[in-house]
């Protein structure tokens, strides 16, 4: 595989692919071991989504493998995230570095967006970290409007078996659809 920081700047709207996440795809979803202790987080959303309750979508260049993905809950024991008619949540929105701004970001969301709209929902959700100032100008940029604050408490199985707790503060946002 090609090393995409060693090129020059090309359009890499042209070398992109959009498509739902596939077993097979779930070790890139580490992102060379940078995410690996998500390993049975992916692995659980890959399971909801075979059973029509998530959708995992990535971004995928056809030198470099995967770029970017999103994540979208369809239902929720918090329906005020997914109620699974209509509203979603989006989460685990990443953008490799080399190919942020570049539109990469927007064209996946609008990508996401209208999927949900062609399924008839009407509002997404969102929690974006409140020390994260550019993912929130990207949303709300993107139409997005904060509504309230989250403590951002969860906890997970990592890769280790071990129960992980994450404590974020953050912005919930939410978008009208349609």
């Amino acid at each position: 595989m090609k090393d995409y920081f060693d090129l020059p700047y090309v359009n890499w709207s042209e070398s992109i692919v959009f498509r739902q996440v596939k077993r097979s795809d779930l070790p890139a979803l580490e992102w060379d071991g940078e995410y690996k202790h998500l390993r049975n987080v992916y692995k659980s959303a890959f399971e909801r989504q075979l059973k029509g309750r998530s959708k995992l979508w990535i971004a995928e260049h056809q030198d470099f493998g995967l770029v970017g993905q999103v994540f979208i809950q369809l239902f929720s024991t918090r329906v005020d995230l997914a109620n699974g008619t209509d509203r979603a949540y989006l989460y685990a929105f990443r953008i490799k570095e080399p190919f942020r701004n570049s539109g990469l970001g927007t064209r996946l969301l609008n990508l996401v967006e209208q999927d949900l709209i062609n399924e008839h929902f009407i509002e997404t959700t969102l929690n974006v970290a409140k020390d994260n100032p550019k993912a929130i100008h990207f949303y709300k940029k993107n139409g997005y409007k904060i509504v309230s604050e989250e403590t951002g408490e969860w906890s997970y199985r990592d890769h280790n078996d071990v129960i992980r707790l994450v404590i974020e503060p953050a912005w919930k946002m939410t978008k009208k659809l349609i």
